[in-house]
């Protein structure tokens, strides 16, 4: 009897979608056992790509705070069909999981889906996941699904370059290497050989996933740099005052959100070498602390 196998994502540029259809490959490939449904998330209003400056900005306080839009109903055939798992893939938008994952999650649809269902969660990212991560463990345990897997597939480049080249691909569309910056995104080669991760999975099914995080944690799918995390805590909580004073003071909402555009290019040219050099001189002391960090946010049990 074959396996029911639901791959959910959203994506603009193309780039989630072509990790998790190298993730589903390997049950693509055994079709006797395996049957693979994919569901792209669809909101009924959606985002523009490439993006505007002023529109990029302006959804920041409704990413942060994780404020839903409507969202289409997924087809008939992912609503009445009982899965026996679901690979999440999700980007992260302000250090949340985005709007359309929040939408979804948050709809009445995701229960439905996802209830008793274990999942595996796949993230496309610049580079910080790792508490949007923690984030989304939240709403998979009010969903009551079980969490048997994560993969984080991130930008290797520098934190400064990615910056450069998100950025540039965001708001103009252009992906390739121009001038001195290099191609944005993952790499095309970790992209392709996130098949890898699918074998693993695939090869954990008969044991119901036990033992499947660790494998995959040995395999390099999750890569933890206690910086970012740092900086992430840092961000978190800045961004939680920024927001809801967004959210608040809606008659000044436009200048509001030109403040927030020149204080997050400060924080992130300007604080976060700040915030580098006492990581740095501090590595010493938490040592141990942060090894114990590393080692929760590679795993799948929430706090």
């Amino acid at each position: 009897m074959q396996k029911n196998i639901l791959v959910i994502y959203y994506t603009q540029t193309g780039q989630l979608e072509d990790i998790v259809k190298n993730i589903a490959k390997p049950f693509e490939d055994k079709k006797t056992e395996y049957k693979v449904t994919y569901y792209n998330i669809q909101l009924k209003k959606d985002f523009p790509f490439p993006w505007p400056g002023d529109v990029f900005f302006n959804t920041f306080p409704e990413s942060y705070l994780q404020i839903p839009s409507e969202i289409l109903p997924p087809p008939e055939e992912v609503l009445n069909t009982k899965f026996d798992l679901i690979l999440f893939g999700y980007q992260v938008w302000y250090l949340t999981p985005s709007i359309p994952i929040i939408s979804f999650l948050k709809s009445g649809f995701a229960e439905k889906i996802m209830k008793d269902v274990p999942v595996v969660t796949i993230s496309g990212t610049r580079n910080m996941w790792m508490l949007s991560q923690e984030k989304l463990k939240v709403y998979l345990k009010n969903l009551n699904s079980k969490l048997v897997g994560n993969i984080a597939l991130v930008d290797r480049h520098d934190n400064y370059t990615s910056v450069l080249t998100i950025l540039r691909w965001l708001t103009t569309g252009k992906k390739e290497k121009s001038g001195m910056l290099p191609a944005a995104g993952i790499s095309d080669e970790e992209i392709q050989g996130s098949v890898k991760y699918g074998r693993i999975i695939e090869q954990h099914f008969s044991s119901n996933f036990v033992g499947l995080q660790p494998e995959l944690v040995k395999n390099g799918a999750v890569e933890i740099r206690p910086f970012l995390v740092r900086v992430e805590k840092v961000g978190n909580k800045i961004f939680t005052v920024w927001s809801n004073l967004i959210i608040r003071k809606k008659e000044k909402r436009p200048l509001l959100i030109k403040l927030f555009k020149v204080y997050l290019m400060a924080a992130i040219w300007i604080i976060s070498p700040i915030v580098l050099i006492f990581h740095l001189l501090l590595a010493p002391l938490l040592w141990k602390k942060r090894k114990k960090q590393r080692e929760y946010l590679q795993g799948i049990n929430l706090k």
